[in-house]
């Protein structure tokens, strides 16, 4: 394989991405946590604070690569979410900038500052209040799962790794891609979030979780049969089939607008039921992914004890 793969379970990104669903809401419906999360944080935070964090969901959401790149490449001592907002906070800018600039080379410093001013005030915020109390559970899983994929990652290929650790995103060689970084996260499960920069692709991938009362469904089993009570999704996945296929021919094909299509492809994605093959230029293409369809019958078949 052209890249290698390196799995990190810091909870730095669990801070972050806790904060991005959380202020910009983005996905909300999708994920397991949901609206409960929401609704949880929101009595957590005092109402002056939900109304400053309520306007960063205006702002840039290509900001989120920059405070990601800080945690991607921070300083070796730095492990912990508390230690990331109080470096990102203190932290000379130009060390800032030359930490980011290998994978934004167009960051400005000017970047830099405006990121610091704007959301360092609200991470430290979110900390204390949210994600302090819930910090050590996270870490728990994500650790725990990180071990599991990095043992893995001796007995597979780079590439085996991801699909099987995000559930569909195919990564083959890509021109100046040398580096994946996995990340466990709880709080956007069981979406995938990626992000290209530059000699690096930023995975973010949902931690395994165990079912803890054995007479309800199973939540893969709930999503799973979600995704197939749909004709449309049922006629997408028929049409899909084994040979990978662009947004634009699934448009013509299926006769849907793109906003309904990729909320289509968003449940199928959630559930497993896709491959996703990734693309520098956002031209990703998608087929059936065979162990989801797998994994209805056997799910279905436990639960219900045949």
């Amino acid at each position: 394989m052209g890249y290698e793969v390196r799995v990190d379970s810091t909870p730095i990104y669990e801070l972050l991405g806790s904060f991005l669903v959380y202020a910009t809401k983005k996905w909300v419906r999708n994920l397991d946590l949901g609206f409960e999360f929401i609704e949880t944080a929101d009595q957590l935070l005092d109402s002056s604070m939900k109304s400053e964090i309520s306007q960063s969901a205006f702002w840039p959401f290509a900001d989120y690569d920059t405070l990601y790149a800080w945690a991607i490449n921070r300083p070796a001592h730095i492990m912990e979410a508390e230690q990331y907002i109080d470096y990102a906070a203190s932290a000379p800018e130009a060390e800032l900038l030359a930490a980011a600039s290998p994978l934004l080379p167009n960051l400005q410093l000017e970047d830099v500052m405006r990121i610091r001013r704007a959301y360092l005030p609200l991470l430290k915020h979110w900390y204390i209040r949210y994600f302090a109390n819930i910090e050590q559970s996270m870490r728990h899983l994500s650790e725990e799962d990180a071990a599991e994929k990095q043992l893995l990652l001796t007995k597979m290929a780079p590439e085996d790794l991801v699909e099987y650790a995000t559930s569909g995103l195919v990564v083959r060689d890509l021109e100046g891609i040398s580096s994946v970084v996995l990340f466990p996260t709880v709080h956007n499960r069981p979406i995938n979030t990626y992000c290209f920069y530059k000699g690096v692709l930023f995975i973010q991938y949902p931690v395994e979780l165990s079912e803890e009362d054995a007479e309800q469904p199973p939540v893969i089993l709930s999503r799973l049969t979600f995704a197939v009570n749909d004709l449309d999704r049922l006629r997408l996945l028929r049409f899909l089939g084994k040979e990978p296929k662009s947004l634009d021919q699934m448009i013509e094909h299926m006769n849907l607008t793109e906003d309904v299509l990729t909320s289509h492809l968003m449940v199928l994605r959630t559930a497993g039921m896709l491959r996703i093959h990734l693309d520098l230029e956002s031209h990703d293409k998608y087929n059936i992914r065979p162990e989801g369809l797998g994994d209805l019958q056997m799910f279905l078949e436990s639960y219900i004890g045949l």
